[in-house]
């Protein structure tokens, strides 16, 4: 398979719209945890987690810089780096690790273990993904070495408008979870997350901008260069 088909070149969006979702989710995920994680003995279903706070002090910190990684890795792939591939594979592989332990611990010291959960699975969906690439056909055209930036670029709108709408509505998707006395603390850091939120809206529409100018300029170009 060419690195330059459109399979090949779907096949590398789906996979870095995939990990930049996983890395933002992770992130959210880890500042997601700080509540539980500092402050157990105000919620009442949180108050088992007391004797582990410095555990859950660990996730904290450990799904932020998992998704940090995540997110910085799916840049890589944008830009087609040698070392892309296994960045992202090492950093899903972690979270999945963490994720696992992170979700065996709630569930054992509080019965449940919500929103982590959605958080691994999506890991661990992006991680089959990943490995799915390595099979030997799809490696061919795959390969994110090989491909080149502009090609990315879309995949990295995608990934950053999807981020962006995924924080403006993160106290409505996880409200349920983390809704305590009639207080949802997923809207706690609102003005934060609206900024980010539109930033990336603007950072992928902008994105595509300048692919669309790219794509004009090669398409006249070429024109030109047949008709000369």
């Amino acid at each position: 398979m060419s690195s330059r088909s459109l399979f090949a070149r779907f096949l590398r969006f789906i996979g870095i719209v995939l990990m930049g979702l996983t890395g933002g989710i992770t992130l959210l995920g880890g500042i997601g945890t700080t509540c539980a994680a500092l402050f157990p003995t105000k919620y009442e279903s949180m108050a088992a987690l007391a004797p582990f706070q410095w555990l859950y002090i660990l996730f904290v910190i450990g799904g932020i810089a998992i998704g940090v990684w995540g997110i910085w890795a799916t840049i890589k792939l944008v830009r087609g780096t040698s070392d892309s591939y296994w960045m992202s594979l090492q950093a899903l592989i972690a979270g999945v690790l963490i994720g696992e332990f992170h979700i065996y611990m709630s569930r054992m010291l509080r019965g449940k273990s919500m929103p982590v959960d959605a958080v691994v699975y999506t890991t661990i969906l992006t991680l089959a993904i990943f490995l799915i690439f390595r099979i030997p056909y799809l490696w061919q055209g795959v390969n994110f070495a090989r491909s080149d930036t502009k090609s990315n670029l879309p995949a990295g709108g995608a990934a950053a408008i999807m981020l962006g709408l995924l924080t403006l509505t993160i106290q409505y998707t996880m409200g349920a979870t983390h809704t305590w006395n009639g207080v949802n603390y997923a809207n706690a850091f609102n003005t934060a997350m609206t900024v980010v939120g539109v930033g990336l809206l603007f950072l992928g529409a902008g994105i595509f901008v300048s692919v669309s100018r790219v794509w004009g300029t090669a398409s006249r170009l070429a024109v030109q260069h047949e008709s000369a």
